[in-house]
This record gives structure tokens, sequence and C-alpha cells, in this order.
């Protein structure tokens, strides 16, 4: 688990509380249902004009990353693909097919089935190298999402406000009716601004960091098959591979 995500979340709710209590408010006063409605089925409302369905699904899919990304081991990942190099070298390729059958994950055990069917290293490095990018950019398409949603919250906040404003000056007459519509203009600002800064914008690039991760993983499984197929020697394709793992 990323414990720096509900670090993060509880510090910046805390401190914003905190601040409200020290400058004589309450945290009652931030609660406001309308106003909770307008942002929040607002900005939702949007991004679902947005994104097609499966961008859509997909960004509900990665947003468990921020708090469970992926793991990835790519010392682990070295070392099956050094195994690798050793059984085609004393085997053939022909060799790795009982390999292929073995690996759980799709993209190594393609990349396996290219080494077996004989495929020109060039022909496998096009290959892989499509499958890479789409893969990449389906992905960060579900991060875009939440991008565009964080952009879309303070504008509706701002919505927000002024339906407030227009309640407010249709009952100048009654000030029994005055306060909750200026609460409703006030506090939906802060909803739009709120979710946005603390919560859509840190998940998108949170979700971005997490697919440059996992596209930098499949990169260096990639060059690794790669390697194989051109007979490398396993010790130089290990030296190559470890330039991925440097932080």
């Amino acid at each position: 688990m990323d414990l720096l995500t509900p670090i993060g979340l509880i510090l910046a709710l805390v401190t914003m509380l905190v601040g409200q209590a020290l400058e004589g408010g309450h945290a009652g006063s931030l609660i406001n249902a309308p106003a909770a409605l307008i942002v929040f089925g607002g900005t939702f409302g949007a991004s679902l004009i947005q994104s097609p369905l499966p961008i859509y699904i997909q960004a509900l899919r990665s947003s468990s990353w921020i708090f469970l990304p992926p793991h990835h081991n790519p010392q682990e990942a070295i070392d099956k693909i050094i195994e690798w190099s050793n059984v085609a070298r004393k085997e053939g390729l022909l060799g790795l097919e009982a390999v292929e059958e073995t690996e759980s994950d799709p993209f190594a055990s393609k990349g396996l089935q290219l080494l077996v069917d004989g495929s020109e290293p060039e022909s496998i490095r096009t290959i892989l190298e499509t499958e890479v990018t789409s893969k990449e950019q389906f992905e960060l398409a579900g991060a875009k999402t939440f991008e565009a949603m964080g952009g879309y919250a303070p504008t509706i906040g701002i919505l927000g406000a002024v339906m407030g404003l227009i309640h407010v000056m249709e009952n100048l007459g009654d000030p029994e009716k005055l306060g909750a519509g200026i609460a409703t203009a006030f506090v939906a600002t802060i909803y739009g601004v709120g979710i946005a800064n603390i919560i859509l914008l840190p998940m998108a690039n949170k979700i971005k960091a997490v697919v440059h991760e996992r596209t930098r993983f499949r990169e260096m499984v990639l060059e690794g098959i790669v390697s194989i197929a051109e007979g490398e020697n396993p010790r130089n394709i290990e030296v190559k591979l470890q330039g991925y793992t440097a932080q």
C-alpha cells in the first residue's frame, strides 16, 4: 500500500479544518448539501460526457492505484529473463515453449511466443513496442479523465456560487432565506477548488506516475526478449537491463 496517499489526504483535510477552527469557524459550516450536489454531481456528469465508456472504466479501475499501485519487481524480472536466455542458449528458442505456457505476465508471454515462433528480432521489437505504446496511451487516458475532472470542479464550484447568489438576490426581502443562499455560494466554491486540488489532480498525477513505471517495466522486458532473439550473451543482457533499475 502507498502510505503517502492516506497520509497526504488526512494531512490536507486536518490542516484545513484546524485552520477553519483557528479562525473561529466550525466544521459544520462547511457542510452544505445543495453545494455538494451541484459540485460533485456536475463534475462527474461532465466527466461522463467527456470520456468514452472503455476509458471511463479504465479510469475507475486505475483509481485504486493511488492506494494499491501494481507491484513490479524489476530485479526478479531480470533474473527470469536471464534464465530464459540460458534456456535459449542450451535448448534453442523452442525450449522456451514450456516457459511461455507457465508465464503469468501476458506481455512477457506474448514476447516469449514470438521467440518460440522464430520471429526476427526487429519484428519482435516492432510488435512489442506497438503494444507498449498502446497500453501506455490507454492507461494515461484514464489518468487524464481525473485531470479533466480537476479542471471542471472549480468552474462548477463557481457555477454553484452564482446559483447561490441568484437565490440571495431573489430573497433580498426575506432576511431569513439569505443565509442559505450565501452559504451555498461560498461552500460550493470551496468544494470545487478543494476536490480539484486535494483529490482529483493529485490522483491524476499519481496514476500517471504509476503508468510511467509500468511502461518502463514493459520496456525492460521488451529489451530483454529482443536481446534473447539476437543471441546476446546472458551476462551482457543482465548488464543492459540493470540500467532500467537505476533510480
